[in-house]
C-alpha cells in the first residue's frame, strides 16, 4: 500500500535566521543544508522560498541558490521599513499559495519572529500543517507553541556550532543569570519519561488500548512542538522508547507496519511493581498492623524516595495509583465513612 506523501513549501524569513546564527554562535555563517535535510526526511519540498535583502547576504545567496531555492529580493525603500516589508511580502505568499496550490499539505516557515504567528493560526485555519525552524535564542515562545512541530536550528543533525552564547541586551542580575543557566540545562530524562507515559496513559484511554509509536510521537508534538528526542540523547523516536522498554517503564509489540511498534504499559513485573512493593512497605511501617489513611501518604512515599511520581507510570493522580495497587493484591484499599478517606493496609 502506497503511503501518501506529505508536500512541503518552505519560507525562509533569512534575515532572522542569518542574523540569530552569527550573533547566538560567535560569528557561525547560517547553513541551510541541515534544513534541507530535515524536510526531505517529511517529505517532498515543492517550494522553496527565501526572502531578504540580497544585496547583505552575498554568501548566503550563493549558498541557497546551490540548494535551488528561489530568491525573493527585498530591497530598503525610502521611508519604509525592510523587516516589515519582508514579513508581509512572505505572509501574502504563504497565505495566497495556500489558496492557489491544494495539493500543498505542510509549510514551513524558517523564523523565530513573532509576528508570524498570525500567519501560523491562518495556515492551521485552512487545515496545512505548520512546521517551524528558528534558533533558540531568538524564537518568540509563542510562535513555537502555535506551530504543530518546531525544529530548534541547533538541534538539526549536522552542525558544528561554536559553544553557545547568550546574547546580551543588557547586564542581568543574578537571579536573570540563574534563569538562563536553568533554561540552558538539558531537560531531566525522569521530566521526559512522566511526559511520555501520562501521554501515553491518555492515549490507551481514548484509542481502545492500541497505541503505536507513531500516533505517540505525533500526541507528544500537540502537547509541545518543539519535542525534539535528540534533545535528550536518543537519535531517534524509536531509540527512546527501547530505552523506555529496558527500563521496565513501557512495553513494546510489533504492530501492523514494519517500524512502527504497538506501545503499552508492563502486564507484570518493571519499575511499576517496585512502586507497588514501596507502597506496600510505607504502609507497612506507618501503619503498624492498622489502616493507614491515604490523605498524607503521598508525602511519606516521597520521604521513602524522592523521586517517586504516580506519573511516571500512566497514572493521573495519587488515588488511581493506589486502585492499581489494591487491584495487583499489593495493598488492601477501603472507603471509610467515619474517616471520609480511603485506609489502606498491607496485605
Amino acid at each position: 500500500m502506497d503511503i501518501p506523501e506529505e508536500r512541503l513549501a518552505l519560507f525562509l524569513d533569512y534575515e532572522n535566521l542569518a542574523i540569530g546564527a552569527r550573533e547566538d554562535h560567535g560569528g557561525h555563517a547560517f547553513d541551510f543544508g541541515p534544513i534541507a535535510d530535515a524536510l526531505a526526511e517529511r517529505g517532498r519540498v515543492v517550494v522553496r522560498r527565501a526572502y531578504a535583502d540580497w544585496t547583505m547576504f552575498d554568501d548566503g545567496r550563493r549558498m541557497l541558490a546551490a540548494h535551488q531555492v528561489e530568491l525573493i529580493e527585498i530591497p530598503q525603500r525610502i521611508g519604509s521599513t525592510r523587516k516589515n516589508a519582508a514579513d508581509i511580502k512572505m505572509a501574502v505568499d504563504a497565505v495566497e499559495l495556500s489558496f492557489e496550490r491544494g495539493y500543498i499539505t505542510t509549510f514551513v516557515l524558517g523564523t523565530g519572529d513573532s509576528d508570524f504567528t498570525p500567519l501560523v493560526h491562518k495556515l492551521r485555519e485552512l487545515n496545512r500543517r505548520v512546521i517551524g525552524i528558528g534558533l533558540r535564542g531568538s524564537t518568540s515562545p509563542l510562535l513555537a507553541a502555535a506551530c504543530d512541530e518546531f525544529l530548534y536550528y541547533e538541534s538539526l543533525p549536522g552542525l558544528d556550532l561554536p559553544e553557545r552564547r547568550e546574547r546580551r541586551r543588557a547586564k542581568p542580575g543574578k537571579a536573570a543569570e540563574e534563569a538562563v543557566a536553568a533554561a540552558a540545562e538539558p531537560p531531566e530524562l525522569a521530566d521526559l519519561e512522566r511526559v511520555v507515559t501520562q501521554t501515553l496513559s491518555g492515549l490507551q484511554q481514548s484509542a481502545d488500548g492500541v497505541v503505536l509509536a507513531s500516533l505517540l510521537k505525533r500526541a507528544l508534538l500537540r502537547k509541545d512542538p518543539t519535542f525534539n528526542e535528540g534533545d535528550h540523547g536518543f537519535r531517534a523516536f524509536g531509540e527512546l522508547l527501547r530505552h523506555l522498554a529496558d527500563r521496565g517503564i513501557i512495553e513494546l509489540s510489533e504492530g501492523p507496519a514494519h517500524g512502527d511498534p504497538e506501545v503499552g504499559f508492563p502486564r507484570e513485573g518493571g519499575q511499576e511493581e517496585e512502586a507497588f512493593a514501596l507502597l506496600r512497605r510505607v504502609v507497612e511501617k506507618v501503619g503498624k498492623g492498622k489502616p493507614v489513611p491515604l490523605s498524607g501518604l503521598k508525602d511519606r512515599l516521597r520521604k521513602a524516595d524522592a523521586g517517586f511520581s504516580e506519573k511516571a507510570f500512566g497514572y493521573r493522580g495519587f488515588l488511581q495509583f493506589c486502585k492499581a495497587a489494591a487491584a495487583r493484591k499489593a495493598v488492601a484499599m477501603e472507603w471509610d465513612e467515619e474517616a471520609e478517606d480511603y485506609l489502606l493496609t498491607a496485605e
